[in-house]
């Protein structure tokens, strides 16, 4: 017996990638373009085009029955638009109106990037079995989402679980979002690198001022280099405890890119937050990898079409 499909969408900065995925959260067909990203709004969206294109031609597209987007953020559900910061054509942009038409009026679920990547490891990853969870993407910045009651909790527009922008430095540095000490003003992967190279890290030969340049130094015990993980680690535990505290979660999943750093960024990050979920509700607090890697972000978004078509979770 042949079962339903659905379509994910997952649109970043750096590439579009589209999908057909079973309800077992199987990839069946890929289809990727590279995000003209400094273009106008039309020609990020014939890109998309583009990737629906290649899915709407295959003989498995018989068998979709929705739609799920990914999106980098902010996203509003509520409307249906996008204005991804890394994407400047694109501004209250109505993708879900313009991907509806082009998939003949399929249901079509729209989801922040950070939720998109909740719901995959919620579904296939390490907050499976979780109940209550918060999952992070700490990368070029700090995107989140929330599973509470055992189901994926977007929130109105698509946004909740938004920690990078919790403040937790009162009279922290401005933060391009208009406030101050948020969690991605010190724990993005450009930030843990730009306050590695004010304290006097240096790169090696080959010039690599990225975050993973700075967690090898780490590795081979350059104080500076620790030290700027290190703090990008408290600001994260102090964004995880204040959402413990107010909703009661029970794990935390930490992807993106900076999380590739492992014990770097997952030792000191421990070890900040015994000091920060210290009350006794929270205090049984894990925080573990993710699992779901590169593809997390079109799970998830089929992870949210299918949440969405059957008000069930897809475990």
């Amino acid at each position: 017996m042949q079962t339903d499909l659905v379509a994910a969408l997952d649109i970043g900065g750096t590439k579009i990638a589209g999908a057909l995925v079973d309800d077992h959260g199987r990839i069946l067909l890929r289809a990727q373009r590279p995000t003209p990203a400094r273009e106008d709004g039309n020609t990020v969206m014939r890109a998309v085009e583009a990737v629906l294109g290649e899915l709407t031609a295959a003989p498995l597209w018989d068998r979709a029955r929705a739609v799920g987007i990914g999106s980098a953020g902010p996203v509003d559900a509520s409307t249906g638009t996008v204005s991804p910061v890394n994407v400047p054509g694109w501004r209250d942009f109505p993708l879900v109106e313009r991907v509806r038409a082009v998939t003949g009026g399929l249901p079509v679920e729209l989801v922040g990037d950070g939720v998109a990547m909740t719901a995959a490891e919620h579904w296939q990853g390490a907050a499976r079995g979780h109940d209550n969870a918060l999952c992070l993407v700490v990368s070029t910045g700090v995107g989140g989402g929330l599973v509470l009651g055992g189901k994926l909790h977007p929130g109105p527009t698509g946004n909740a679980g938004h920690i990078g922008h919790i403040s937790v430095d009162l009279d922290g540095d401005p933060c391009p979002c208009g406030a101050r000490g948020c969690v991605e003003r010190i724990a993005s992967g450009p930030n843990i690198a730009r306050r590695a190279l004010e304290d006097g890290w240096r790169p090696g030969p080959d010039g690599d001022l990225s975050a993973a340049a700075v967690a090898a130094a780490a590795r081979a015990g350059d104080t500076v280099a620790v030290a700027s993980f290190e703090r990008a680690a408290q600001a994260l535990a102090a964004g995880i405890a204040a959402t413990a505290t107010l909703v009661e979660i029970d794990i935390a999943v930490v992807g993106g890119g900076v999380a590739k750093a492992g014990e770097i960024l997952f030792a000191p990050l421990r070890r900040s937050l015994r000091d920060y979920a210290t009350l006794s509700f929270v205090r049984r607090l894990t925080v573990a990898p993710a699992r779901t890697g590169t593809d997390a972000g079109l799970v998830g978004a089929a992870a949210a079409a299918l949440t969405r078509d059957r008000d069930v979770s897809p475990l």
